[in-house]
C-alpha cells in the first residue's frame, strides 16, 4: 500500500511543542545565527577582492604592495571565518543538544505518568525508537537543518542580488532553472516525508524485535532456536533496509538534480558572460566575479536538499514523538491537591467490579471486603482468579469506579497518587532487578534510609548472609534484571525492598514461590513479627502462609467465593482442594 504524501506546510506544525524551548534557548541561538550570518557575508566579500585583483591585472594597474595587502585581506577573512564559525557552531549545535535533552526529559517524564494500559498496547521497541532514533533526528533538524536553512537562505539571497549588481542579464539567465527547481524540491519533499515516516516506523519493529531476541536469550537457548530467531531478526531488517532504500532512491535524484539546473546556469553565464566579457560590457574581473557567486550558489542549492532531508527526517519523527506526547494518563490523582495524606492501613472494597478494556469477561465481581489496621490478609485461589487484579487496585495501577475502594474511609480516587503509592509497599510476581548495586536496587533513590535499617530488611528476607558473602557485599553489581541472582533470591531481595519503609500497607503478590517451605516460614515470621501494627495483603499457595492470616479470601474467576478466618474458611469446598493440594506439595517438599 503507497504511504499517502504529507505536504510540505503541514509538517511545520510538528514542531509547535519545541516553541517554548527554542525561546528558552533564543540567546545562544540569536548569537549563534549572527555569527553564521557574519561568516556569510565574509565568504561574499572574497570574490570583490578577487574581482579588483583581475581587474588591476588586466589593466596593468597593480603594483607588488597592492598584491599583498590583497592576500593580507584574503587571510584576514579567512581567520575571521575560521573564529566565527567556531562560535556559530558552539551556539547553535550546543542549544540543539540541550533542546533534544529538555525533549527527552519530556518524553521521559510524560512516559512515567501514563497508566499500565498504554504499555499494554505499545511495543517496548517502539517506545526505545522513539526515546533515542526519533529524538536524535530532531535534533538533526533544529541543528543542522536550522544552519543549513539560514546559511543557504543568507547566502542564495545575497549572492543573487550581488550578481543583479554585477549583470540584470546574466543573473536572468543564470537564473533560469529555478522554476524548475521550485517544482521538483516540492513533488520530492513530499515523498520524502511519507518516506521518513515509513523508515522511523520500521526502525520501531526492528527494535522491539531485537529487544525481544535478548531477553528471551533463555528460552531461545533451552529449545535450540537461534536460527528460527535470527530468520525473524533478519526478515524485519530487510524491510527496515527496504524502506530506506525507497528513501535514497528519492535522494539519489534530489541532489543530483541540484547540481545538474545550477551547473546548467553556469554553462548558459560562460557561453553568454564570456561573450559581454569579450565585447566589454563587463569587465572581466566582473565576469570573474559572477562566476564566483554563481558557484557559491552551489552551496545553497545543496542546502536546500540537506535542508529537506532533515527537516522532513525530523518532522516525521517530530510525528511520532507527538502522539506519544498526546497520550493522556488514564489514572490521575485529585486536582488542586496539596496536603499531604498518610495512610493508616484501613482498606474496604464496595461491590468492586473491573473489566479489562476490549475484554468480554469481567476480571473481578461485586466483591466486597472490609480489612482493618494490623490485619493480614491471605488470598488464594486458582491461576487467573483475579487475586493479581484486586491487588493492583490497590495503588491504582487498575482504577476502579468511585466509591469501590475506601482508604481510611476516603475513597482512594481522593488519595494523592504520590502519598498513596509511598505507603503501600507492592512486591510483584515478576521480581524486577535493576542492573545495579545491590544497594540501590534497595533504596531505589529513597534518602535518609540508614545502612542498619537496609541490613535489618536483608536480614528479615533472608538475604543478608548470602549478600555479605559476595565479594563487595552490599556494593556488588547485579547483571541485567539481576541474572547474577537466583530466582529466589531476586525475590528475596524485592521483599527487603518493599519492607524497609516499614509501609503501612504491605501487598506480597505470590513473591514467595521461588524458595522452599521452611525459608518461606522464616521470612513470614520476620515480616509479621515486625508488622504486627500494620496491615498485610499476601497472596500464597503454601498453608503455612494461609493458615497465619487474620483473615482468608478465596478467589474463583473473579469472585470472592469465601472470607473467613482459618478455621470457618476450612468448609468451603474449593479451599478443601486447594488444601489437599498444597498438602500433598510440603509433603514432598520436606521429602527433598
Amino acid at each position: 500500500m503507497k504511504t499517502p504524501e504529507i505536504p510540505f506546510t503541514s509538517t511545520l506544525r510538528d514542531f509547535l511543542p519545541l516553541k517554548e524551548d527554542f525561546r528558552h534557548y533564543r540567546w545562544p541561538l540569536s548569537l549563534g545565527l549572527f555569527c553564521l550570518i557574519l561568516v556569510d557575508f565574509l565568504q561574499l566579500a572574497i570574490p570583490i577582492v578577487i574581482k579588483r585583483v583581475v581587474d588591476a591585472l588586466t589593466g596593468n594597474t597593480i603594483t607588488t604592495t597592492s598584491l599583498l595587502y590583497y592576500a593580507l585581506a584574503i587571510i584576514a577573512i579567512a581567520l575571521s571565518i575560521g573564529v566565527l564559525r567556531y562560535f556559530w557552531r558552539l551556539f547553535v549545535i550546543g542549544a540543539s543538544r540541550r533542546i533534544e535533552e529538555r525533549l527527552r526529559n519530556r518524553l521521559f517524564r510524560h512516559l512515567q505518568a501514563l497508566d499500565l494500559s498504554f504499555y499494554q498496547r505499545t511495543k517496548t521497541g517502539d517506545i526505545m525508537a522513539r526515546s533515542i532514533n526519533d529524538i536524535m533526528a530532531v535534533r538533526m533538524a533544529t541543528g543542522m537543518g536550522l544552519v543549513s536553512f539560514v546559511d543557504g537562505f543568507i547566502m542564495g539571497v545575497s549572492a543573487i542580488c550581488l550578481m543583479i549588481y554585477i549583470s540584470p542579464f546574466l543573473a536572468f539567465i543564470s537564473l533560469l532553472p529555478a522554476p524548475f527547481i521550485i517544482f521538483f524540491v516540492k513533488r520530492f519533499t513530499r515523498r520524502m516525508s511519507s518516506g521518513f515516516d515509513s523508515v522511523q516506523k520500521t526502525f520501531s519493529d526492528l527494535t522491539e524485535r531485537v529487544r525481544e531476541s535478548f531477553a528471551g536469550i533463555r528460552v531461545i537457548k533451552a529449545f535450540s532456536r537461534e536460527l528460527w530467531e535470527s530468520k525473524r531478526v533478519d526478515e524485519q531488517g530487510r524491510e527496515y533496509v527496504s524502506e530506506n532504500i525507497k528513501v535514497a532512491k528519492t535522494l539519489a535524484l534530489f541532489f543530483p538534480m541540484m547540481l545538474l539546473f545550477n551547473n546548467l546556469g553556469i554553462a548558459l553565464v560562460i557561453w553568454l558572460g564570456g561573450r559581454q566579457a569579450i565585447l566589454g560590457r563587463i569587465t572581466t574581473g566582473d565576469f570573474v566575479a559572477f562566476i564566483s557567486y554563481l558557484n557559491l550558489l552551489t552551496w545553497p542549492m545543496m542546502a536546500m536538499g540537506w535542508v529537506t532531508n532533515l527537516f522532513q527526517r525530523g518532522a516525521a519523527s517530530m510525528r511520532r514523538i507527538n502522539r506519544m506526547l498526546e497520550e493522556k494518563p488514564g489514572i490521575t490523582g485529585p486536582a488542586g491537591s496539596s496536603e499531604t495524606v498518610h495512610l493508616k492501613g484501613e482498606i474496604e472494597f464496595r461491590g468492586l467490579t473491573f473489566r479489562y478494556p476490549e475484554k468480554e469477561e469481567y476480571a473481578l465481581k461485586n466483591i466486597s471486603l472490609r480489612i482493618h489496621k494490623g490485619q493480614t490478609v491471605s488470598l488464594v485461589g486458582k491461576v487467573a482468579s483475579g487475586k493479581t487484579t484486586f491487588l493492583l487496585t490497590l495503588p491504582r495501577v487498575l482504577d476502579v469506579l468511585p466509591g469501590m475502594l475506601m482508604m481510611d474511609g476516603q475513597d482512594i480516587r481522593d488519595i494523592p497518587l504520590k502519598d498513596l503509592r509511598r505507603d503501600i509497599g507492592f512486591v510483584t510476581q515478576d521480581a524486577m532487578i535493576f542492573s545495579d548495586t545491590i544497594r540501590n536496587n534497595l533504596l531505589l533513590g529513597r534518602d535518609g534510609i540508614p545502612e542498619e535499617i537496609l541490613f535489618e530488611a536483608l536480614k528479615t528476607a533472608r538475604l543478608y548472609e548470602e549478600v555479605m558473602g559476595l565479594e563487595k557485599g552490599i556494593d556488588t553489581v547485579l547483571g541485567e534484571r539481576g541474572i547474577t541472582l537466583s530466582g529466589g533470591q531476586r525475590q528475596r531481595l524485592t521483599i527487603a525492598r518493599a519492607i524497609i519503609s516499614d509501609p503501612p500497607v504491605l501487598v506480597m503478590d505470590d513473591s514467595l514461590s521461588m524458595v522452599d517451605t521452611r525459608t518461606e516460614e522464616d521470612i513470614l515470621n520476620g515480616i509479621l513479627s515486625r508488622r504486627k501494627e500494620r496491615t498485610n495483603l499476601i497472596v500464597s499457595h503454601r498453608l503455612t502462609t494461609i493458615s497465619r492470616a487474620d483473615v482468608i479470601a478465596v478467589f474463583d474467576r473473579g469472585e470472592m467465593v469465601e472470607a473467613g478466618d482459618y478455621n470457618a474458611i476450612m468448609n468451603n469446598p474449593k479451599f478443601i482442594s486447594l488444601y489437599k493440594q498444597q498438602a500433598l506439595a510440603q509433603e514432598l517438599d520436606r521429602g527433598d
